[in-house]
């Protein structure tokens, strides 16, 4: 059976820092990351720490174990990963449905991973869904970033309703900004 909770201890973050460092792009050889699907971003139990205390990171559990996560962050923490900045700022050039991003009240889905034995369960849309109920109600979107060349995890967050808001290339990847229409009576509306 697997259970959805909110991280809350250290054992959560280390678990979900195990699933990060075995789904990291540095960890798999391309063809699985074709297959697969990656993460990118690397964390600290300090970071997730300081991340939860502000959102929910979501985490799917089966026998004691976290076997999927979903992470959120907040615009306030924009600079505790450097390898995200050029994401941040590119954030300043978005519009979603003609509207500037800078208008809206958006947190930033901060990675989502599911072990490969649970894939095929619906965890992403789950795990996100939890997010979505536990964080406060003064968001309007979730936005992130996937590195273009991850279409496993680009076409799971299309299936999730993320709609691609924008596209643009750092130093090392190409990305395409998606965004998830929470669903309230806010400023969207």
């Amino acid at each position: 059976m697997i259970t959805l909770d909110v991280a809350s201890s250290t054992r959560h973050f280390e678990q979900i820092l195990d699933l990060q460092r075995r789904y990291h792009a540095s960890a798999l050889p391309p063809d699985a990351q074709d297959r697969e699907g990656f993460v990118f971003a690397e964390h600290s139990v300090p970071l997730l720490q300081r991340m939860s205390a502000e959102l929910p990171q979501a985490i799917a559990i089966a026998d004691d174990v976290v076997v999927g996560y979903c992470l959120a962050m907040s615009l306030s923490l924009r600079d505790e990963i450097p390898s995200l900045v050029p994401m941040f700022d590119h954030f300043g050039r978005c519009a979603y449905h003609g509207r500037p991003l800078s208008t809206l009240r958006f947190f930033v889905g901060g990675q989502v991973c599911v072990d490969r034995a649970y894939r095929g369960r619906g965890l992403l849309a789950r795990l996100y869904e939890h997010v979505r109920i536990s964080a406060p109600a003064t968001y309007d979107l979730c936005v992130t970033e996937i590195a273009a060349r991850n279409q496993v995890s680009v076409r799971a967050h299309e299936r999730m309703g993320f709609e691609t808001i924008s596209t643009y290339s750092d130093a090392s990847e190409a990305w395409v900004i998606v965004a998830w229409n929470l669903g309230r009576p806010t400023a969207l509306a």
